[in-house]
């Protein structure tokens, strides 16, 4: 399965268990209810909420990986790309929180273990190949975000939370199209090394 669409099929999964259980019995009643009837929107309630919380910790993850890039660094491009990515996601968080906030969305106060082993890789990398590092790692990091608030945009029932996905997402694609020329300019300068080392 492509990294990309496992957000996406994570909350669908998680979607379909919370719908099942919430129509075995009701909770108030403590009798059986009609799956027919509530199945639907329990799962299109539990996709949005899923979306708003995994975003929230990926959009904390991101900001941080962003500065760990304006400081470590040394490529002016990936210097822009970073201040660019940590004023972009702090926005989109602060408006994530309010949202949420207003929907009684609860969201993590930190962020998912994948940021967190990304932080540490890239904490402890030299500075000779940590721009080529940090780029191919945010490259990931876009990717699968671009995929997560595509499928939101495309599949959430909760009209507040698709606009928010679809605001943000211009401006994730917008980091992507950045990452790509200098990742593919490191790819092909570390396999020009490599032949001139194997020669």
């Amino acid at each position: 399965m492509s990294r990309i669409l496992i957000p996406a099929a994570l909350a669908v999964a998680l979607a379909a268990s919370t719908a099942h259980a919430q129509a075995t019995a009701n909770p108030q009643a403590g009798t059986p209810v009609n799956p027919r009837a509530t199945a639907p929107a329990a799962a299109a309630q539990s996709f949005d909420v899923l979306f708003a919380q995994a975003a929230a910790a990926s959009g904390l993850g991101e900001v941080a990986v962003g500065e760990i890039g304006q400081r470590k660094a040394t490529d002016t491009r990936l210097q822009e790309f970073s201040r660019r990515v940590v004023a972009d996601h702090s926005k989109m968080n602060k408006e994530l929180m309010t949202l949420a906030s207003q929907k009684g969305i609860p969201l993590p106060a930190d962020f998912d273990a994948r940021s967190k082993f990304c932080l540490e890789s890239l904490s402890g990398e030299p500075k000779e190949t940590f721009d080529r590092c940090y780029a191919k790692a945010q490259l990931a990091i876009h990717l699968e975000a671009v995929g997560a608030f595509e499928a939101e945009v495309k599949h959430g029932r909760d009209q507040d939370v698709k606009a928010l996905a679809a605001k943000a997402l211009p401006k994730i694609k917008e980091h992507l199209q950045m990452l790509k020329p200098i990742v593919k300019e490191f790819e092909r300068e570390h396999e020009d090394q490599a032949e001139k080392t194997g020669s």
